[in-house]
């Protein structure tokens, strides 16, 4: 018996010794990421769900972290946010948000090259300039996620009917006028919107007796644009702000956006018209502001977002293809593109286990997520996906028309249209204004309120 016992004795210290050897003992405790959901998209039931099983298939993949989901109202996210980042107790990854969300806390952000590096992440699955446009004051703040690029959104019928070609589909081809190919600019763009807008006569605004009274059919519009891509779109991406500190900030907006916004005004109040005007936009008739949709628009430049909302278009017999943005004055191609992705707080505690998490966010996880989101993808090999989905809503738009969203990834804005301005929230409600009286006011002293949102601008940025 005895010797019985002494042989087991002898095989537990064995084993305790080869338990110490492989490192046994009491498992180590996982790293916790707090991943905060509210800021922008993400509180839908339906999208929460998914998340919830993102979440799950991620703490299942591996054992060294836990991910934790908090979910935030959206009403509430920013304001809650702002707390926890006051008390030092902020989450480690937040999103989806885009510029204008994450704007508010412009500076909290982590610069992500040492985690890139240190988990030797490959951004070789981006296009560059996608990279770059993540990049702020020399930080890489965020990776492409969700993508909306812009495209010239025409319908084919409106241009037979006028005799006019289609925009082109490739970037660096030719459109032709009147037998002659010229670029694909804002002044091409100009003329053919003027063919295109169309009275209750049935004359277009270049012709003589034109009723602008009475516009039944607009060449283009600014389909849900606010005034600073318009801007951007029109003459490209410009920082709109110069200064370091609160005394010194001022207004650096470039004289090219100056020239897209009286281009713009002209437009809707100038002698031919081809751009609908506040009051005409908001008519019923052409869809309460969104003309494009009610098929009373021959073009509408936006992005890829606006696919969610072209419901009655199709439902009318309608039919819609996509056309490229246009080059600006410089020869260069104004495109624009929104996004939204997962940022890093820098006060965490664990960046390289939070960059985990991200980089599994925006390319396997972003499988499941980015359809709940309605949103591209950043990564090409992943957009056909997204694409066959949108073939089943609208069948008659061709491949070619589907490719340019593809394209206009490399011409995202950099600096986004949305860019953190010092005063954010009271300066951008600023531009807005300016926005709604050029809509709204005929007749307008143009220079005289473009100065005065100058003079406006420069007291908001050093409040």
């Amino acid at each position: 018996m005895k010797k019985r016992l002494y042989i087991l004795a002898a095989l537990m210290i064995v084993a305790s010794m080869i338990l110490s050897a492989c490192g046994g003992g009491a498992p180590a405790e996982k790293v916790k990421i707090r991943w905060f959901v509210g800021l922008g998209t993400g509180t839908d039931p339906a999208q929460v769900t998914v998340q919830e099983e993102v979440v799950k298939d991620f703490n299942a993949s591996q054992d060294k972290i836990e991910l934790v989901l908090e979910i935030v109202p959206y009403d509430s996210a920013r304001d809650t946010l702002s707390t926890q980042i006051a008390s030092g107790a902020g989450p480690d990854i937040v999103g989806p948000v885009g510029w204008g969300g994450s704007n508010d806390f412009y500076g909290q952000w982590l610069d992500l090259t040492d985690a890139i590096a240190a988990t030797k992440f490959d951004t070789g699955i981006f296009d560059p300039a996608l990279i770059k446009f993540y990049q702020v004051e020399g930080e890489q703040v965020g990776l492409p996620f969700a993508v909306f690029p812009g495209a010239m959104y025409f319908v084919p019928s409106m241009f037979d009917e006028a005799g006019l070609a289609y925009p082109p589909q490739k970037y660096g081809e030719k459109y032709v006028l009147d037998g002659k190919e010229v670029d694909w600019n804002w002044e091409t763009v100009t003329e053919v919107a003027k063919r295109l807008t169309i009275d209750i006569n049935g004359l277009n605004s270049t012709e003589e007796g034109f009723d602008r009274a009475q516009i039944v059919q607009v060449g283009y519009s600014a389909q849900w644009q606010s005034v600073l891509s318009v801007a951007t779109f029109y003459d490209g991406a410009e920082k709109i702000y110069s200064g370091d500190k609160k005394g010194e900030f001022k207004s650096t907006i470039p004289d090219g956006w100056k020239d897209a916004w009286k281009w713009y005004y002209d437009g809707m109040w100038g002698d031919q018209p081809f751009i609908p005007s506040g009051p005409l936009n908001a008519a019923p008739e052409f869809g309460n502001g969104n003309a494009f949709n009610t098929g009373k628009s021959a073009m509408g430049l936006t992005q890829t977002w606006y696919t969610c909302c072209l419901g009655d278009f199709a439902k009318a017999g309608n039919e819609f293809q996509l056309g490229i943005q246009p080059m600006g004055a410089d020869g260069k191609v104004n495109g624009r593109i929104d996004a939204d992705t997962f940022r890093i707080w820098k006060g965490t505690k664990n960046p390289n286990e939070a960059f985990t998490v991200l980089a599994y966010l925006i390319t396997t996880g972003g499988d499941k997520l980015l359809p709940a989101y309605g949103a591209m993808p950043a990564i090409p090999s992943k957009t056909q996906a997204f694409f066959d989905k949108k073939a089943t809503d609208y069948p008659f738009v061709t491949q070619e028309s589907w490719d340019v969203f593809n394209q206009g990834l490399a011409y995202p804005d950099t600096p986004s249209s949305e860019q953190y301005q010092p005063n954010s929230i009271e300066a951008t409600a600023r531009f807005a204004t300016f926005f709604d009286l050029m809509n709204n006011t005929e007749g307008l002293d143009f220079e005289a309120e473009y100065a005065k949102l100058v003079e406006d601008l420069n007291t908001i940025y050093n409040k």
